[in-house]
């Protein structure tokens, strides 16, 4: 599969192309009432919220404003949250589940809100979400998330199939959902953000936090920033010692192809049930539909070549809606928790003034924005029905113990494995843009020859806790099986919970 030239070489979110305001790092001491690390959905919104509350705000961001996760995103706005409500009423019951719908609904409602409030054009529309099913065995899961959608009030119904050559046995819809173009949105909210005295700090990267009644941050640089309140909205808590999230959650990737296809697109958000999942929805593009074909979800740094990923999806598309071209493809990082809600709120339960947004799944634009709404009145004590349900010093027993040994047993064996095993390539035996595992002065060590013909190497123990990270193919990066961290061919770091690179490793 994919042998032709139409598959773009390497990964380039759609929503990357919208031009976004720069901003300088931090260089020296300084004093904020609110300190936020992560300029994606969460932090900008948070901040939008707290600097109209007469707070003082900084944004502290190690990359780029907005290019995280934010930017690779469907950009869906939904409650939909797969087949999640009959799971919600067994193991939480009734009245939480119902907390669970409200709270993300008013997420859509908030963003529907201020789309309409300030006039952003961001390619804001109502659509209908569907959830479908091609076996009898999701079939029936179908028929009781709809028992769930009765119980909880839920808008929605068992439809008859979905408008694509897609052989369905059940299908579940939810109204009143949307979608919309995240940093046309985003980048308003950071411009009034900055306009009401918001400071942005780009390419600050937090390490760590010195604890008391007035938390420090401190950044890679040295330099440090003094708060009384904190928000860890960095995707994976950077503080790997406060709540060990690291063992709480496990991180998911998933692919997507943004596609012009020879069919009309008949508009709707659609989601398989089944496995490997397959997403469809569409995106206006110069006056056509960008129609974005997502799935392939997988642990990160574990199962095959991730190129294959996208040559599954692109099988998928050519087959469903057939491809004229695909300028786009790209990829996303999720992390799921013990229960598959969200942990939102005081980092640990002795520490108040830290707070943690994170574990988002696949839903990170509405999750994003109702954890900053959360988090807004937390800090203001305001009081809020939904905060012992994301509360993210909860624990159920069921499904959290069953979560916490597979999750951890899973990075014990890959920790093990990855130590053990021998690679058969030496560093000369790379080709120009490739990459494999090798053996140096007899050990493991990471190789990519890039166009040019220059070695890079490195040390493939990752900087976090010494599991060892696999090649990734498709996107050039060495990811993480055991808990995430991905870093870019020559080491740098791509995604957390790692914060140091990797090794630069010697020929001699």
């Amino acid at each position: 599969m994919t042998s032709n030239n139409k598959m773009p070489q390497f990964p380039e979110s759609y929503w990357r192309e919208i031009p976004l305001p720069s901003f300088e790092k931090l260089t020296e001491h300084t004093s904020v009432d609110i300190a936020i690390v992560g300029g994606g959905i969460t932090g900008i919104t948070a901040g939008y919220l707290l600097i109209k509350e007469g707070f003082k705000v900084a944004i502290l961001e190690a990359g780029n404003i907005l290019t995280g996760t934010t930017g690779h995103t469907t950009a869906k706005l939904t409650a939909q949250h797969g087949l999640i409500y009959d799971e919600l009423i067994n193991h939480f019951g009734i009245e939480k589940a119902k907390l669970y719908f409200e709270a993300e609904s008013s997420a859509i409602d908030f963003v529907r809100n201020k789309v309409k409030e300030k006039s952003i054009d961001c390619d804001f529309s109502e659509e209908q979400s569907f959830i479908y099913a091609t076996s009898d065995k999701y079939a029936k899961k179908i028929e009781t998330e709809m028992d769930a959608y009765q119980k909880l009030g839920i808008n929605g119904s068992l439809v008859d199939g979905i408008p694509f050559d897609i052989k369905t046995k059940a299908t579940i819809v939810m109204n009143n959902q949307a979608q919309f173009h995240p940093l046309k949105y985003m980048k308003k909210l950071l411009e009034d953000f900055v306009e009401a005295g918001g400071i942005v700090y780009e390419k600050t990267t937090a390490t760590d936090i010195g604890e008391g009644d007035h938390p420090v941050i401190i950044t890679r640089d040295g330099h440090r920033v003094n708060c009384k309140h904190v928000i860890v909205a960095s995707h994976f808590p950077f503080v790997d010692m406060m709540g060990f999230y690291f063992a709480r959650m496990y991180v998911s990737r998933s692919y997507v192809l943004g596609v012009k296809s020879k069919m009309d697109y008949p508009g709707g958000m659609y989601y398989s049930a089944d496995e490997p999942t397959r997403s469809l929805r569409y995106t206006p593009f110069n006056d056509e539909k960008l129609i974005l074909v997502g799935g392939e979800g997988h642990k990160t740094g574990q199962g095959i070549n991730m190129m294959k990923h996208y040559e599954a999806l692109e099988g998928f598309a050519e087959e469903v809606l057939g491809i004229n071209e695909f300028p786009y493809r790209w990829s996303a990082q999720d992390l799921v928790t013990l229960d598959n809600v969200p942990y939102i709120g005081p980092i640990t339960s002795t520490k108040q003034n830290i707070l943690v947004a994170t574990g988002f799944r696949k839903w990170g634009m509405t999750n994003g924005t109702f954890a900053a709404m959360l988090l807004k009145d937390i800090i203001t004590e305001k009081e809020n029905q939904y905060r012992e349900l994301f509360d993210p010093s909860r624990f159920q027993a069921d499904p959290s113990i069953k979560q916490i040994i597979s999750i951890n047993t899973d990075v014990a064996g890959h920790l093990i494995s990855g130590k053990l095993e021998v690679a058969p390539k030496e560093p000369s035996d790379i080709e120009n843009d490739e990459g494999a595992v090798v053996m140096v002065n007899g050990k493991r060590a990471g190789a990519y020859r890039d166009k040019e013909g220059k070695l890079h190497l490195v040390d493939t123990t990752c900087t976090h806790l010494g599991c060892e990270t696999e090649w990734n193919e498709a996107e050039r990066t060495w990811d993480c099986p055991c808990h995430g961290s991905r870093y870019t061919y020559d080491g740098e770091v791509l995604n957390g919970p790692t914060k140091r690179p990797l090794r630069k490793v010697d020929l001699d």
